[in-house]
């Protein structure tokens, strides 16, 4: 982790790849970095964990105009991964303390429930999906375990190509998702393609980076934007 903790928060409006602009809304309430998030519209998000520091479990409901703090985690951590598609339905795993964690938990609206743990733990992974439907690809270090959520429990099912940690994906639910990025290390821009079974190489992203962010509500239409190294203003779609 480098650099200080922020609470800012920037929404885009615009047409298409290209066209449009960021401006500034109401920051978080509590700043921080290594936080997970879900949510995958600009009025219905959750940012939850971080480290602020120290690791925390504060977690924060935005509803398109306001951050609101809410019930927290029940287990602090920094680095882990989320899935969920509004700020009702979230599904929050991983994650470092330290020490790595394995926690899973299920976020309805109001309250956080634990729920069964990875079989791995781990940190700076990649989760694409729904509260019930998601994926849990990679971690730290350079893994390239995929383990596969049904609501109930994780499965370990066929990995990666290429483990790596600090990276990104986008998908729909457990049986198609994108994922791309990150460090093995080195920092990479490869990207692997999921079809519910196993995983393809595809089109590598334009600039390698990792630490960065991407959202998206399928596997075929993404949008990847920061990241290290030296890639804060970079844009990808």
């Amino acid at each position: 982790d480098t650099g200080s903790a922020s609470g800012a928060t920037e929404e885009w409006t615009g047409a298409g790849a290209n066209i449009g602009a960021w401006s500034t809304g109401a920051n978080l309430n509590t700043a921080r970095d290594a936080v997970q998030g879900a949510g995958r519209t600009s009025t219905s998000a959750l940012a939850f964990a971080g480290d602020t520091p120290p690791k925390t479990a504060i977690t924060e409901s935005w509803n398109g105009t306001n951050w609101t703090e809410v019930n927290d985690l029940n287990s602090a951590r920094r680095l882990g991964a989320a899935s969920g598609a509004t700020n009702t339905a979230v599904l929050g795993f991983g994650g470092l303390g330290p020490p790595t964690y394995a926690v899973t938990e299920t976020w309805n609206g109001t309250n956080w429930t634990e729920v069964n743990d990875l079989n791995t733990a781990r940190y700076q992974l990649a989760g694409v999906g729904t509260s019930t439907s998601a994926l849990a690809v990679g971690g730290d270090p350079a893994s390239a375990i995929n383990e596969l959520w049904n609501g109930t429990n994780w499965t370990e099912v066929n990995n990666v190509n290429t483990g790596r940690q600090n990276w990104a994906g986008s998908g729909p639910d457990n049986t198609a998702a994108l994922v791309f990025g990150g460090a093995s290390p080195p920092h990479t821009g490869k990207t692997e393609e999921w079809n519910g079974t196993n995983w393809t190489e595809t089109t590598d992203l334009p600039a390698a980076r990792y630490n960065f962010i991407a959202t998206g509500s399928s596997n075929t239409a993404v949008l990847a934007f920061g990241g290290q190294p030296g890639l804060a203003g970079s844009t990808d779609s």
